[in-house]
C-alpha cells in the first residue's frame, strides 16, 4: 500500500479494507504511511490498528507525530501504548513530551518505574545512561544450563533482546556474559558458570554515545551492558539504539562541516524562519573573517593596478586552495571519528599532508604553467601562477589536517573545522603566497 491508495481509502471512508491492509505490513512501513498523513487522517489511521499492533507502530514513529497522536487520543489509549513500549523507547518519548503528557504519564506508573524513569530523565543527554535500557536477562554463574534456559522462557518475552545474557553476583556485579547459542549447545547439567564469557567490555553510565558507536563498530556487537562506578549493572545498550546515534552524529557532522547550527529535526517540518536562524550566525562569522582577504587585496593594489592580468588568476587560484583543504579537511575528521586519528599522529599527519600537498601542486602548477604559456606566452604569468599552486596546495593541505586534530585537543567538535572555514583561511593564505611570489617576480 502506497500513500496515495491509503488516502483514497480514507476518502472512501473504507475503514475495514484499511485495517485488513495494513496488518498485513511491518510495523515500520505503517509509521512511515502514518507520518505522511494530515494529523485527522493521522489519528483515524492509528485508531484503526489493533491494539497489539499500535503501541509496535507508535514506537516507529517520529517523536513529533508521537508527540500529536499523544494529545489527541485518550488518556487510557496513552497508557496501553507507554506500558507496550520498551524502556528505553519510553524514556525517548518522556524526553520530548510535553510537561502536562509526561505528568499524566508518571501518574499512572507505578511508584518502581517512576523512581527509574525519573533517574533515567537525569542522566545527560548523548550518554550511556540516557540510551541504555533495563529490559535484559540477567543470570547467576551458580546456575545451571538448564536452568537459565527456564529463567530465559519464563521473563525473555518482555525483555529487549535474549540473544545476549548478562551473569551477575547477588549485588549486581557484572561477572560474565553468556550467548543463548553457547546456552542451547551446551549440556544441560553445566553451569553458567562455566561456559560463560569473563573478559567483558562494557561502558559506563557517562560514556559518550560517540564512544559507544564506535565500540559496537569495532566488535560487531548485538548489545553492550553499562555498569556504574561499583561495576554494577544497570542497563544494556542495543544495536538497534546505536544505529539511530550513528544516523544521529553522522548528521550532526555533515551539518557542522556545511557551517549550520545542528538541529536533530526533519527538514520538512522546519519553517524558513529557523532554516535561516540555524545557517546565519556562521554565515556571519566567516563572512566577517573574509574581511582578511579584502585587507590583503587592497595591500597590494599596486600590483594589480599595474599588473591588472593579475586580477584574472585569482578566483581559480583561491577556489583551487579551498578544495584542497577542505579535501584534507575531510579525511582527517573522518579518521578521528572512526578513532583511526589521534592527537599523537599530528605530526605524521601533516609530514602526510605536505607530501600530497607537494603531489597535487606540483601537478596543477604544471599543467597551468604549460596552459598560460601556450595560450598568451607569458612566461611570468605561467611562473607565478605554478609556483602559487605549488605554496597554496602545500599550505592549504597541511591546514586542513591540522585543524582539526588540534580542535579534538582542544575539546572542540572536528567537524567544525571543515569547509567553510578551511576555505577562508586558505582565501587568505593564498592571497599571501600569490601577492608576495608576484611581488619577486614582477618587480
Amino acid at each position: 500500500m502506497n500513500i496515495n491508495e491509503l488516502l483514497e481509502l480514507i476518502n472512501e471512508k473504507a475503514y475495514k479494507q484499511i485495517r485488513t491492509r495494513l496488518v498485513d505490513l511491518q510495523e515500520a512501513d505503517i509509521a512511515e504511511l502514518i507520518e505522511e498523513l494530515e494529523d485527522r487522517d493521522a489519528l483515524i489511521v492509528y485508531r484503526l490498528l489493533p491494539k497489539e499492533i499500535a503501541a509496535d507502530v507508535f514506537a516507529f514513529l517520529d517523536i513529533e507525530t508521537q508527540s500529536e497522536i499523544s494529545m489527541l487520543i485518550s488518556e487510557k489509549e496513552l497508557a496501553y501504548i507507554i506500558n507496550e513500549l520498551n524502556f528505553d523507547d519510553k524514556i525517548d518519548l518522556l524526553e520530548e513530551m510535553p510537561a502536562n503528557v509526561v505528568k499524566m504519564i508518571l501518574r499512572d506508573a507505578s511508584d518502581k518505574e517512576r523512581k527509574l524513569i525519573n533517574q533515567f530523565l537525569n542522566y545527560k543527554e548523548a550518554s550511556a545512561g540516557s540510551l541504555m535500557t533495563i529490559e535484559f536477562v540477567d543470570l547467576r554463574a551458580d546456575m545451571t544450563v538448564e536452568n537459565a534456559m527456564s529463567r530465559i522462557r519464563r521473563i525473555g518475552i518482555t525483555k529487549e533482546t535474549i540473544y545476549t545474557c548478562f551473569v551477575t553476583d547477588n549485588t549486581r556485579r557484572l561477572e560474565g556474559i553468556v550467548t543463548l547459542k553457547e546456552l542451547v549447545l551446551s549440556p544441560q547439567e553445566h553451569l553458567v558458570g562455566e561456559i560463560m564469557e569473563t573478559e567483558v567490555i562494557s561502558v559506563s553510565t557517562t560514556d559518550d554515545q560517540e564512544v559507544i558507536a564506535n565500540i559496537f563498530k569495532k566488535y560487531d556487537f548485538l548489545s553492550l551492558p553499562v555498569v556504574d562506578h561499583e561495576n554494577r549493572l544497570v542497563g544494556i545498550i542495543t544495536i538497534d539504539d546505536v544505529v539511530d546515534v550513528i544516523e544521529e552524529e553522522t548528521t550532526e557532522d555533515f551539518q557542522k562541516m556545511a557551517a549550520i547550527e545542528p538541529s536533530d529535526m526533519e527538514y520538512m517540518s522546519m519553517t524558513s524562519f529557523e532554516l535561516a536562524k540555524r545557517r546565519l550566525m556562521w554565515l556571519v562569522i566567516l563572512m566577517f573573517s573574509a574581511t582578511i582577504t579584502e585587507y590583503i587585496s587592497n595591500e597590494n593594489t599596486y600590483l594589480t593596478a599595474q599588473f591588472a592580468i593579475l586580477f584574472g588568476v585569482i578566483p581559480m587560484l583561491m577556489s583551487t586552495g579551498g578544495n584542497a583543504g577542505a579535501q584534507s579537511s575531510t579525511l582527517v575528521i573522518r579518521g578521528i571519528t572512526l578513532g583511526e586519528i589521534d592527537f599523537n599522529d599530528f605530526l605524521a599527519v601533516i609530514w602526510k599532508e605536505i607530501k600530497v600537498g607537494l603531489y597535487i601542486g606540483g601537478t596543477l602548477g604544471g599543467l597551468n604553467f604549460t596552459r598560460i604559456l601556450l595560450l598568451r606566452q607569458d612566461l611570468k604569468l605561467a611562473s607565478i601562477v605554478g609556483l602559487t599552486l605549488i605554496g597554496t596546495s602545500v599550505t592549504a593541505t597541511t591546514v586542513g589536517g591540522m585543524l582539526p586534530i588540534l580542535a579534538k585537543k582542544l575539546k572542540l567538535d572536528p567537524a567544525t573545522m571543515a569547509n567553510p572555514l578551511i576555505t577562508t583561511i586558505t582565501d587568505a593564505l593564498t592571497l599571501i603566497i600569490f601577492f608576495a611570489i608576484s611581488a619577486i617576480i614582477l618587480l
